[in-house]
């Protein structure tokens, strides 16, 4: 596995409550064998359920791990914004903390990071959700390459390792989904330098999807940036 200096992981969380004790768990021993230099945050986006008192809980057990919390909901966008601000290592790799997918797994996107690299995305072996969601997600997959042609495959395979030095260049501002395209298109357009690997994709063993709604899709289909805009 190739050494890099140092690590931020960061978990964008709505009411996730039961399922970031897993999350962290994976994270912290993914991250103890890649480097010493490491943090974990969760980014608490405006949670109703048990979220402060079982991260308070974690914290007791792992000194690397964060809070930072949205008093009221932002949107996924404005949580991974605030994830990127507070992420302050040299790599910093993000995913839903819902449990869909595994931290550990974070070790094959290291095994992919070197100096020709600036991020490595993961895209879903198999996807595991209700068969309506794998219907709109394909759909919308298909609809983002046909029009904006972006270089990774799976656009809402939110298993990013991504070079910190590039994200303090970008100005994102989408507050929902949308986010996942922007995020990647004005990195493509800075001149980031992508690889890819599978990754696993498990079913939601708690709670239900925050952005499979029609007020969330529709707030994501209203932020999609204009095709001719370079987004820089």
């Amino acid at each position: 596995m190739r050494q890099i200096t140092s690590l931020s992981i960061f978990f964008p969380s709505l009411n996730d409550a039961q399922s970031l004790p897993y999350m962290v768990t994976r994270a912290y021993e993914a991250a103890r064998s890649i480097t010493h230099n490491f943090e974990i945050i969760i980014i608490d986006d405006g949670s109703t359920d048990d979220t402060l008192r079982v991260v308070s809980e974690l914290r007791r057990h792992y000194r690397h791990l964060r809070l930072v919390t949205h008093p009221k909901n932002r949107g996924y966008g404005g949580a991974l914004i605030s994830g990127f601000t507070a992420a302050k290592k040299e790599w910093v790799f993000y995913t839903d903390g819902d449990g869909q997918y595994d931290p550990s797994e974070l070790t094959l996107l290291i095994n992919k990071a070197s100096s020709r690299t600036d991020v490595v995305n993961g895209y879903k072996e198999k996807r595991h959700d209700p068969l309506m969601r794998i219907i709109a997600g394909s759909i919308y997959n298909w609809f983002i390459r046909i029009i904006y042609h972006p270089p990774i495959r799976d656009i809402d395979c939110d298993f990013r390792l991504i070079r910190r030095s590039l994200l303090k260049r970008l100005d994102l501002t989408s507050q929902s989904g949308a986010i996942c395209l922007e995020l990647v298109t004005k990195l493509h357009h800075r001149g980031a330098r992508f690889r890819e690997v599978a990754v696993h994709h498990y079913p939601r063993l708690f709670g239900r999807s925050q952005f499979f709604s029609l007020r969330r899709i529709a707030k994501t289909i209203e932020q999609l940036p204009p095709v001719t805009h370079h987004m820089y």
